[in-house]
């Protein structure tokens, strides 16, 4: 005959038998509450992920440094006339030199072809940022306001350069875009820069450095 010690053990009654069983320390549950993974596809500011905190980051810092408008010409600290008639020699002086530019860019205005400049100067910017979440950003934005066949401001580019433009793009660098303005560049070379060397504006601005001797005479 068991004893009334065992025959407690051996009762099982049925409050006891529908209870749970007792977790150990190992399947205890945490006392906090549990812990959010970071979202890797976040495209909204609806969670603090430190993936969405980088891209926020990144992106404020493209809006800052974003291409800013050329000043107009009449801003730009006037060219000596040896400038101007160094712009004539090659188009290289005329691009190096920031007021040249200016000038060049608003000629292109009036031809309809300003988005030239524009993505050149972008391209320019894009080579000389260091930070790589920047680089991202920027190269995205080029991308929809230059290459994309939707962007009005889209430059003409061959399929070829396009294609590597498209591979580049999934991870983009200082460099993605070097081949689109070399070609670019050349379009504004061979295209444009001669009917600017003949345009009234070039003209004025070489008038307004020719020497006065003759009139004052």
């Amino acid at each position: 005959m068991p004893t009334p010690h065992e025959a407690e053990k051996q009762h099982t009654g049925p409050e006891e038998a529908d209870r749970p069983p007792l977790m150990s320390s190992h399947d205890a549950a945490p006392s906090g509450p549990p812990s959010r993974n970071p979202c890797c596809l976040c495209w909204c500011c609806c969670c603090s992920c430190s993936w969405n905190q980088e891209r926020q980051r990144a992106w404020q810092a493209s809006r800052e440094s974003k291409l800013q408008p050329l000043p107009s010409c009449e801003v730009c600290t006037p060219p000596s006339p040896e400038e101007v008639q160094s712009w004539a020699q090659s188009f290289d002086k005329l691009m190096h030199s920031p007021t040249g530019r200016s000038v060049f860019r608003a000629f292109l205005r009036t031809e309809y072809s300003e988005e030239n400049m524009l993505f050149w100067l972008a391209c320019e910017e894009l080579k000389a940022e260091a930070n790589q979440h920047v680089v991202d950003e920027k190269a995205r934005l080029i991308y929809e306001d230059y290459v994309s066949i939707l962007s009005p401001k889209e430059v003409s580019l061959d399929s070829r350069v396009r294609e590597g433009i498209n591979r580049k793009m999934q991870e983009p660098s200082p460099h993605t875009f070097d081949d689109a303005q070399l070609q670019i560049y050349t379009l504004m070379h061979r295209d444009s820069y001669p009917r600017f060397l003949t345009s009234p504006a070039y003209r004025s601005l070489l008038l307004q450095g020719a020497p006065q001797s003759s009139s004052e005479a």
